[in-house]
């Protein structure tokens, strides 16, 4: 039965988005990078909250959760603020600017290498960073709750090998073949399912530690450690202990947000969808209902982990990315794990075929057409890419096992490593958009020394301080040597931004009452539980 559904979900998405994508253009580049500038406000957000939340969250976050407490949280509800940002500010002007990628703006605002060294890095970071741990934490879930290994009679990390090549071969068909649209319908439908399976793991657990009231059962897991409730840590993110500290409070404040603006409105696996809408308005919706649901979203992903405190006390410690495989193990009906194991695989391949998908934009657009071929056609762009997601997935697939015993788990891993990449190229966007002054020579020097100044502070000289505040460090670091090298070196000419006269850019006319709601909400969010 738990196979027959899983067989049956998964085969219903896959026929779906096949259908929907029939008469569509595949072979061009709108068409395959951008789903045909055609997406909409709801297809977006679905598509939006699927990339972001996938294994590394459900495994990873519960488990920190599990074993810290609700500070973890701060990694979803200050995302809301990030999306604000995004709708308001910077979704209007790539739109105007009719972007495809994200270095294509660094190009014109800057120059040719400068969109070629960040291209670089984010294909460096896709593969050495996002894939790999994407792949590893869903393998490790579909073991764990399916049993892989016992089914074909393999060792457990022989099974978990296998789970890796079969999910990644599917992601990498989806990219390959169906472009941006075929990933955004797929992961508009998961990401509803996603809802329903994660929303069903803590109710039935609730409903059965409260005997039939889950209100009563949310107030035994409440009673049994209300000190996990907590979202605002009490560690110190300066001194000793700040390196292996999960989240101090005061981190919201230095590089955390500079991470969600980075991540929501600068990440091209993230932004690639708001570039394929239909218009502004539609972008604004997808943005800010996105907001919308990452308050709710630690509904899935913080409160099962304090279940499961509940439920294993600190037994499970020393292992706490089992703790979410166990609980969904624990309460939820036979029947219903294949349909959860689909929707799993689902947010997998999600996350992996976005990536894969941007990827093959950002080479094909930014380095093949630049440097390899200058008269490449759009089918040819779209054959590259397409070979391009292909061998990334291969890369991928390879190294997705290695990443193993993060010790302090593996969303804290994944952080850690992004800090390489996300920072300097926060600070060279935002610079590109805030600060007219910053040459291209600037920005250039501002990105080798952000690369540069992270690696040395956190894993040569290991500073006592949270990478997060490292973070921050860094970029007001990164913006000063933009400036002085840009005042000491060649001045560029003046930028201006044209209107690129692709799409409708009236906005939404509730964008500004829907932003305020979910600022407000955010802060409400951490008065009521910084205070349990």
């Amino acid at each position: 039965m738990a196979l027959l559904t899983f067989l049956l979900f998964t085969g219903f998405v896959a026929f779906y988005a096949t259908w929907k994508l029939r008469q569509d253009k595949l072979n061009t580049r709108d068409g395959f990078f951008l789903g045909g500038r055609s997406l909409t406000g709801i297809i977006i957000a679905g598509s939006l909250l699927l990339t972001n939340i996938s294994t590394e969250h459900l495994v990873g976050m519960n488990g920190s959760a599990y074993k810290n407490g609700a500070i973890i949280i701060a990694w979803e509800v200050t995302s809301a603020l990030a999306l604000v940002i995004g709708a308001l500010y910077f979704a209007p002007k790539y739109l105007k600017m009719g972007l495809t990628t994200i270095p294509e703006f660094l190009e014109k605002r800057f120059d040719g290498p400068t969109r070629t060294f960040v291209a670089l890095l984010l294909i460096i970071s896709f593969v050495a960073t996002l894939l790999p741990i994407v792949l590893y934490t869903g393998a490790l879930n579909i073991e764990a709750i399916f049993e892989i290994s016992d089914l074909l009679k393999v060792s457990q990390s022989e099974g978990i090998w296998i789970t890796i090549l079969v999910v990644g071969v599917i992601g990498a068909v989806y990219a390959i073949f169906g472009g941006l649209k075929m990933v955004a319908y797929t992961d508009t439908i998961n990401g509803f399912g996603l809802l329903v399976a994660g929303l069903l793991v803590p109710i039935l657990a609730l409903l059965s530690i409260g005997d039939g009231n889950p209100l009563d059962g949310l107030a035994k897991v409440f009673e049994n450690s209300p000190e996990k409730f907590n979202v605002i840590s009490k560690e110190s993110g300066v001194g000793e202990g700040s390196r292996s500290a999960i989240l101090p409070f005061e981190v919201l404040f230095t590089g955390l947000m500079v991470n969600q603006v980075y991540f929501w409105t600068m990440h091209q696996s993230i932004i690639q969808r708001v570039l394929g809408a239909v218009n502004l308005k539609e972008a604004q919706k997808g943005l800010l209902f996105t907001g919308l649901l990452k308050i709710l979203v630690p509904l899935i992903i913080v409160l099962p982990g304090l279940i499961g405190f509940y439920y294993f006390g600190e037994s499970l410690y020393d292992d706490s990315d089992s703790v979410y495989p166990e609980l969904v193990k624990k309460v939820l009906p036979l029947w219903l794990t294949g349909f959860f194991v689909a929707v799993m695989m689902g947010a997998i391949l999600s996350t992996f075929n976005s990536a894969l998908n941007s990827a093959a934009t950002v080479f094909s657009l930014g380095i093949y057409k630049r440097y390899i071929s200058k008269e490449a056609n759009e089918k040819m762009l779209v054959k590259i890419g397409k070979w391009t997601s292909a061998l990334l997935a291969v890369f991928a697939i390879g190294i997705a096992p290695f990443v193993a015993n993060a010790p302090e788990g593996l969303y804290q891993l994944l952080q850690q490593l992004n800090g390489i990449f996300f920072i300097p190229i926060a600070s060279v966007v935002a610079a590109g958009f805030l600060f007219p002054k910053v040459s291209a020579t600037g920005a250039k020097i501002g990105l080798l020394f952000g690369l540069l100044f992270y690696v040395v502070m956190y894993y040569m000289i290991e500073v006592d301080l949270h990478f997060v505040h490292i973070w921050g460090i860094e970029f007001v670091l990164n913006i000063g040597v933009m400036h002085l090298a840009s005042a000491l070196l060649p001045k560029d000419e003046k930028f201006e931004m044209k209107d690129a006269g692709v799409l409708d850019l009236d906005p939404w006319r509730y964008a500004k009452p829907f932003s305020l709601f979910l600022v407000v909400f955010t802060v409400i969010l951490y008065l009521v539980l910084g205070n349990v």
